[in-house]
């Protein structure tokens, strides 16, 4: 990937212009992490990256921004720029392109992403970003009041990368998000559960969760019951107890996944109702918050004599049939019902003869 990124970069310099790695790709790098967060810096101008990159893509001028896909990589290319002002503590009202790769990083968000790297792949780092990386530092590039209310995303990003790489917060950027915290009350509900899905996601969760109730952003995140999460939980375990689906988006088949773990946590996860009704994956996602052995959910759920209606050894012609009815009807769900339990609890083989017998004891 990297020989590509370079590639890439030969490409823009070949055609008289500056062209840089920088940000999460050459951090990642530095730090011997597989990454395919590729952003490019340049003193080209938009138009200008398109008459290299033909098949490029332009969101959006006004922002700076070209999308390039090489090999199957995509890549970012954004020209140099200072960033006038802001607008509700988020998005740039104004930008100015530049011709200075070291004016640019001033207006980034953390020294551990200002470091580049050139089309030889040689190291840049200006700002100290290496140095921070190797004390394991969250550090804002100038005050970190000011970035913090210039875009209030900062903010979870500086607890997300403090999670995922496993960093401590400098005391300023934790007296700062303590200060700023309420901006993020203007963020969207998107760009929090973005930013709080890796966080979740993440092998340090535990600790991402610590920070994020010691500096008492459940509150400013509406996460009232965030202190209820022990880890490890799979991610829609994790949203599963924090019952946001109100106020967060999620997609159709997530919210049900939600609703349905909600309910399973009330059930004995190892039962072969609970099994049969809820499945699997909804049963291992209970049992994992209330601690309960994977390996034995699973156990249980191998062990059930059904997994669907369709595995009873009768249909809804043979129960008409031994009824001498001639029509299906409401009646028919109570007795598929009392099948499957009567099946599930083993006392009643999943047999036709014993089924039709039952049927016909209980039902005629």
């Amino acid at each position: 990937m990297l020989d590509v990124a370079l590639k890439v970069l030969k490409e823009i310099t070949s055609s008289g212009f500056k062209a840089y790695l920088v940000g999460g790709f050459v951090r990642d790098y530095l730090l011997g992490i597989e990454s395919n967060d590729i952003d490019i810096t340049t003193n080209a101008k938009p138009k200008e990256i398109k008459e290299i990159f033909e098949d490029s893509c332009l969101p959006s001028e006004d922002y700076g921004s070209v999308t390039v896909m090489k090999k199957g990589i995509r890549f970012e290319i954004t020209t140099f720029r200072k960033e006038i002002s802001y607008l509700d503590n988020r998005h740039p009202s104004e930008i100015q392109y530049i011709d200075d790769l070291y004016q640019d990083l001033l207006r980034r968000d953390f020294t551990i992403n200002t470091i580049c790297m050139d089309e030889e792949g040689e190291i840049i780092d200006f700002l100290g970003g290496r140095c921070d990386i190797d004390a394991r530092i969250i550090r804002t590039v100038g005050v970190a009041k000011d970035r913090f209310y210039e875009d209030c995303l900062r903010i979870l990003r500086a607890i997300r990368f403090a999670t995922v790489l496993h960093f401590q917060l400098d005391s300023d950027v934790v007296d700062a998000i303590r200060e700023c915290r309420g901006l993020l009350k203007k963020l969207s509900y998107q760009r929090k559960r973005e930013e709080l899905d890796k966080i979740f996601a993440s092998p340090y969760v535990k600790e991402g969760i610590s920070l994020l109730l010691d500096l008492g952003l459940d509150k400013d995140l509406e996460l009232s019951t965030l202190k209820q999460v022990t880890c490890p939980v799979s991610l829609i375990g994790v949203w599963s107890i924090l019952n946001v689906c109100d106020k967060y988006p999620f997609s159709s088949n997530e919210k049900e996944l939600i609703q349905k773990v909600q309910q399973a946590l009330s059930l004995n996860n190892l039962d072969p109702m609970a099994l049969y009704q809820y499945g699997l994956y909804v049963n291992c996602v209970a049992g994992e918050i209330k601690g309960i052995s994977k390996k034995k959910i699973t156990e249980a759920y191998k062990n059930l004599l059904l997994y669907s209606r369709k595995d009873l050894k009768v249909d809804t012609e043979d129960i008409l049939s031994v009824l001498q009815k001639d029509e299906p009807g409401a009646y028919l769900k109570d007795i598929y019902c009392d099948l499957e339990r009567e099946v599930l609890y083993r006392r009643l083989p999943n047999q036709k003869d014993f089924l039709l017998s039952y049927i016909k004891k209980h039902y005629s």
